[in-house]
């Protein structure tokens, strides 16, 4: 496939077909019947649908990598809070035991 859009294509099969359709009679003798208008029809309807679930998709996984990203922050902000309150009350040496690698 050629680096155009998945809406180009759909967008030009649609056309094609309506072409197609209308001009069947100086076309049969070239293999194109309604047998073949069909079977390229069925995958124009496939695709439309196979595209219109992938956007529908992307849209959820921007909605949940907005909710992940919400998330992982609130948790870096109480992962640094404690950081720092272990910092101040634990003594230098068992810093390691909460993952905390910093010399002061």
């Amino acid at each position: 496939m050629k680096n155009t859009s998945y809406a180009h294509e759909i967008a030009a099969t649609k056309v094609m077909l309506s072409g197609l359709k209308s001009n069947t009679e100086q076309l049969i003798k070239y293999g194109i019947d309604d047998a073949y208008i069909a079977d390229l029809e069925a995958d124009y309807e496939k695709a439309l649908s196979e595209d219109n679930e992938q956007e529908a998709l992307k849209a959820r996984l921007k909605e949940k990598t907005a909710s992940l990203n919400a998330t992982v922050e609130r948790m870096q902000n109480k992962r640094n809070r404690a950081k720092k309150i272990v910092k101040m009350v634990m003594p230098k040496e068992s810093w390691r035991e909460f993952g905390i690698n910093d010399k002061r």
